[in-house]
């Protein structure tokens, strides 16, 4: 615990996993804002419910200099309009379109929002007076947090117009407009107050849903953005590339708002959970449970196993890349590190080629696509949520990967290491660990130059994972189990001797193959 942070914008304080506790922010109306916030609201038709949306924008209590929304027009027919009432900065963009959906739509306001923070809205939310300032003030710490609205469902009410949205949510709040107590309740919420407003989560990804969340541009560009190939999930997918990248998550109950209608898990969850399952299952290695499917190969493997050369011969090198793909856990790949790059096509002695080693190996593993070859490798592995990194002269055993992982899951470290018994250790490194390592290492450097910024040195990256994920440090016997002998094979007992055969009838009797084999007949015609 680094104790309460009233920093700026560009400060990264050190926080434990997901505990946000040592940010304190201002209380709503005792700051001064300094920091624009661009709303991006992706729209496909709904246009009376946007009017609702936009006026509760326009009753900000964050200053409207500081504030431009931008509704992207996602195709609809009749192209959206805008309306008279709504916030002054207020635009709209129409999307691409080669592309559509929620992903596109936001990626085409956030390219051109100019903004330091993106707000990502749904376009039937209707907004507390407040809300963009609650989520706005916690950037004004940091710049590596994500923080999350609040919200509850209501079917719209008949006749609520924009001008009444608007005086309803400046001078007395949702409570005028809606009958709250009949709202139905967003499980994410339950499950946020249950984990200590996150403090206490896991995985606290899972809880940042795109109906209301902000974010530094910075952060959202170095993330990736939005996968516009995820046609539902697309908020669950990219809150988990944030999480790689090192980002914490923050809930503020007073960002509240009302969402107009119910949501489809709750009208047709089995059809949602079925459309969405693939995608997650392709993109999120950490839902172990969508990969059930042996033998398969994913967009997005559970581990990157880092293999680096050095002076090893070729039989070694392949030896440990064939231990780490055959290994208990099948979800690999391997990067195996070396001078490639001076591999060229000139002309040189086939047998007496000065690299010839690298050259065959090179052709070896060539059209395996579970192998890469690099010169160096980034900084983080993200999108992939595990790093081994081992010497090519210790291959991992069978188990050696699953053990390790086991070992993160049970502890929570960002780090697991082992000392070899030949020498050099073996590391398995937690993705979201590494990358929050690696910003909090860079305080001056641009949350999307980090991938540039160049490895940690070994004992500062480690001296960071320890503040903030922790370290685990464990017996090479522990990861590298000894094999289990196989019980011994008992001794046959002597066979005993054969008794005489009864008499037999007149008649020859059948015997069948398995009798003629075993000297027994065959029981029953």
């Amino acid at each position: 615990m680094t104790g309460e942070h009233h920093g700026a914008p560009g400060d990264r304080p050190r926080i434990r996993r997901n505990d946000h506790s040592p940010l304190t922010p201002p209380g709503l109306g005792a700051f001064t804002p300094s920091l624009p916030v661009s709303v991006v609201i992706p729209a496909h038709g709904g246009q009376s419910r946007l009017d609702l949306t936009l006026a509760a924008l326009a009753a900000q209590t964050y200053p409207a200099h500081l504030l431009e929304v931008i509704m992207v027009d996602d195709g609809s027919d009749p192209p959206l309009r805008l309306p008279e009432i709504a916030p002054p900065g207020t635009r709209i963009v129409t999307a691409d379109p080669s592309g559509w959906g929620i992903g596109h739509a936001v990626n085409t306001g956030a390219a051109v929002a100019e903004g330091t923070l993106l707000q990502r809205l749904d376009a039937d939310m209707v907004v507390c007076r407040e809300h963009i300032e609650a989520l706005a003030r916690w950037h004004h710490l940091t710049d590596y947090a994500v923080t999350i609205g609040y919200k509850r469902f209501l079917a719209e009410p008949e006749g609520l117009s924009a001008a009444r949205v608007r005086d309803g949510v400046s001078g007395g709040g949702l409570g005028t407009l809606f009958d709250l107590a009949a709202a139905v309740p967003s499980s994410t919420e339950a499950t946020i107050e249950r984990l200590d407003g996150l403090r206490a989560s896991r995985n606290p990804y899972h809880c940042c849903t795109g109906p209301t969340l902000c974010l530094h541009r910075e952060l959202f560009r170095a993330a990736g953005g939005i996968d516009a190939g995820v046609p539902r999930g697309e908020d669950t997918e990219f809150a988990y590339r944030l999480a790689q990248a090192g980002a914490v998550f923050v809930p503020d109950p007073l960002a509240q708002a009302v969402h107009l209608g119910l949501p489809a898990q709750k009208l047709e969850r089995d059809l949602a959970v079925r459309v969405v399952s693939p995608y997650l299952a392709q993109r999120i290695p950490l839902r172990r449970d969508l990969r059930k499917d042996a033998g398969r190969r994913w967009r997005v493997q559970y581990v990157e196993v880092v293999l680096e050369v050095g002076g090893a011969a070729e039989e070694t090198v392949r030896a440990a890349v064939g231990a780490a793909l055959t290994g208990s856990v099948g979800d690999v790949v391997v990067t195996v590190v070396a001078p490639w790059s001076r591999l060229t096509g000139v002309r040189r002695p086939v047998l007496r080629d000065p690299d010839l080693d690298l050259r065959l190996m090179s052709e070896h593993f060539a059209g395996d696509d579970r192998v890469r070859l690099a010169d160096t490798v980034p900084p983080s592995p993200a999108p992939i949520p595990f790093r081994y990194t081992g010497p090519v002269e210790a291959p991992l055993g069978r188990d050696t990967l699953r053990l390790m992982i086991e070992a993160m899951q049970e502890h929570r470290p960002g780090l697991v290491l082992v000392d070899l018994p030949s020498g050099g250790t073996a590391r398995l490194e937690r993705t979201e660990a590494l990358s929050r390592a690696l910003l909090l290492a860079n305080p001056g450097v641009p949350l999307g130059e980090l991938a540039t910024a160049g490895r940690l040195a070994a004992d500062h990256r480690d001296e960071l994972i320890e503040a903030t994920h922790g370290v685990v440090k464990g017996e090479h016997a522990d990861f590298w189990p000894a094999p289990k002998k196989k019980p011994a094979t008992p001794a046959a007992e002597p066979r005993k001797p054969a008794q005489a055969a009864p008499a037999q009838p007149s008649r020859p009797r059948s015997v069948s193959l398995l009798g003629r084999l075993t000297g027994r007949g065959r029981s029953g015609d």
